[in-house]
């Protein structure tokens, strides 16, 4: 990575406008009028990729320091596939009030936050409060990248096995931050009878020991339909496993599975369901890995969001924005449509630029447009 000017620099005057005194033309113009600085500065078009290094991607509770090699990754795919300029900030903190208090007063050098790799629940609270503070997109991509690219997966899953949403029975293994965002995102886009199940079991209201979080979750979950149990309780019958959790799930329970099930095994780098089990009982199959075919990779999606919604300058990413962006990325595969082949490739270059302009117009429709 590197940070470099967007003219050349190579005499007095050019030096004279780059610095002092042509700047401060600039400056007196942004303190008369704030508005100014979406058009004099880098703003606009720069991310923060903020994490306090607690849950990075399979290998956990690195610390910030170990952590900036990722950040520093997720800024290059910004720039690659969305043409947004990013900056990895990692913090030596992991308490949820200094957090929220040190983006809060980075904010003003950024045109949107995106929140990376913290940890369960925490990072629940960190986003909620930081929408409720800013007027700039925050963005949680280990929940709604995930998200967004699981539902347009799965809407093109359905569609090839000839299911509705309405009348498919979803099994989610995993209740932190990714599985939370992939419940909601399915609620959203129709499915009604869903159960998510964490180490203890199915989530839901009888149950004791869950988290307001949780809670929430299984009232528009499991209680609509009197889910209880185990996995392997849930997942006879079921028509769709998504795994965000590690661990393995038993060949003898992904066989309980309704005929043409679809299968989703996420965790890296080994899927709960390794893919030559999952295609003994499946039609569909896909893991977050590249090296098998239809890869959920989030970088289908936070480069086109944060792209559509800084066009726009938008004051937040709404559940419109990233629903409009799942449908985008499920309309791109259209008459290619295969077993093998449910998600665009990252690098189809009509990626970012269809996921932008859908969000850019969810961001109109939901009134979170200034432009």
């Amino acid at each position: 990575m590197e940070i470099r000017s967007t003219v050349g620099l190579t005499d007095r005057e050019g030096l004279s406008l780059a610095y002092t005194p042509g700047v401060a033309r600039v400056c007196e113009a942004i303190a008369a009028e704030p508005a100014l600085t979406q058009h004099y500065t880098w703003v606009p078009n720069t991310v923060a990729v903020v994490t306090d290094g607690t849950a990075v991607l399979g290998l956990g509770d690195i610390g910030p320091a170990a952590a900036m090699p990722v950040m520093e990754g997720k800024a290059v795919l910004f720039k690659q596939f969305g043409g947004v300029d990013a900056i990895p900030i990692c913090l030596a903190t992991t308490d949820v009030e200094e957090i929220i208090a040190t983006v809060a007063r980075l904010a003003p050098s950024f045109g949107g936050i995106n929140l990376e790799d913290i940890s369960a629940p925490r990072c629940f609270e960190i986003e909620e409060r930081l929408k409720g503070m800013l007027d700039i997109p925050v963005f949680h991509d280990d929940q709604h990248g995930t998200a967004v690219v699981a539902l347009a997966a799965l809407t093109n899953a359905l569609r090839l096995t000839g299911r509705s949403p309405a009348g498919t029975r979803v099994v989610i293994s995993g209740a932190g931050a990714a599985g939370v965002a992939v419940a909601r995102i399915l609620l959203g886009a129709g499915v009604t009878d869903l159960a998510v199940v964490d180490r203890q079991g199915v989530l839901n209201s009888r149950r004791t020991d869950l988290t307001p979080v949780k809670r929430a979750l299984a009232q528009d979950t499991a209680d609509r339909h009197d889910r209880s149990g185990s996995l392997a309780d849930v997942m006879a019958g079921a028509d769709v496993y998504i795994g965000v959790s590690g661990g393995t799930v038993p060949e003898e329970v992904v066989a309980t599975m309704a005929p043409e099930a679809i299968i989703f095994g996420l965790a890296n780098p080994t899927p709960e369901v390794l893919p030559e089990v999952a295609h003994r009982h499946a039609r569909v199959v896909a893991t977050g890995r590249s090296d098998y075919p239809n890869q959920i990779n989030n970088v289908l999606a936070f480069p086109g969001i944060f792209r559509g919604a800084i066009d726009v300058h938008a004051t937040a990413i709404t559940d419109g924005m990233k629903l409009a962006a799942a449908r985008a990325l499920a309309g791109l595969v259209g008459d290619d449509l295969a077993e093998d082949l449910i998600v665009p490739s990252p690098f189809d270059p009509r990626v970012g630029p269809s996921v932008a302009a859908a969000v850019s117009a969810a961001a109109r429709a939901d009134g979170v447009a200034r432009r």
